[in-house]
């Protein structure tokens, strides 16, 4: 699984606690060829974690995984992670019966997020579930123990 070349420790953490919660991870399933706008998916169904690898990288123009451009390196690798972790949001909320997660409700989403943020409600149509998951994205270790809180 080429994802895991990206991730740092947390995600693999992460990684390990979902699939300790009954849910598995694949990567570049049909499902992302819907729009290369799109970087993870939740299969509820299924308990499966989508990552679109390939959509990543061509957003950011990397086709190699050789570090010769760090900058576009570390994009690709960004929108991998915080695919990852927006996606573990949701398997948390449902480890949680489907219900949202407590979380400090000072937190907020970053606006420059309204635009993937309406297109994630118009496929899952959970708009709390979505903000929810686009305000913990950013915050690899707070994901961690919502899960560790939710599902273990």
């Amino acid at each position: 699984m080429e994802f895991l070349d990206y991730l740092d420790r947390t995600e693999v953490e992460i990684i390990r606690i979902v699939e300790k919660s009954g849910y598995k991870i694949e990567e570049n399933t049909p499902l992302c060829l819907l729009s290369d706008n799109y970087v993870g998916f939740l299969e509820k169904r299924r308990k499966v974690i989508v990552l679109c690898t390939k959509n990543a990288k061509r957003r950011e123009g990397y086709t190699h995984i050789r570090k010769r451009d760090k900058d576009i390196f570390e994009r690709t690798a960004l929108h991998i992670k915080k695919a990852l972790r927006h996606e573990a949001v949701h398997v948390a909320q449902e480890c949680n019966n489907g219900k949202l997660l407590k979380i400090d409700r000072k937190l907020s989403m970053n606006p420059s997020k309204i635009n993937a943020f309406n297109g994630s409600i118009r496929i899952s149509r959970e708009e709390e579930k979505e903000r929810q998951a686009y305000i913990l994205e950013d915050k690899p270790r707070l994901v961690k123990n919502q899960l560790l809180k939710y599902c273990l």
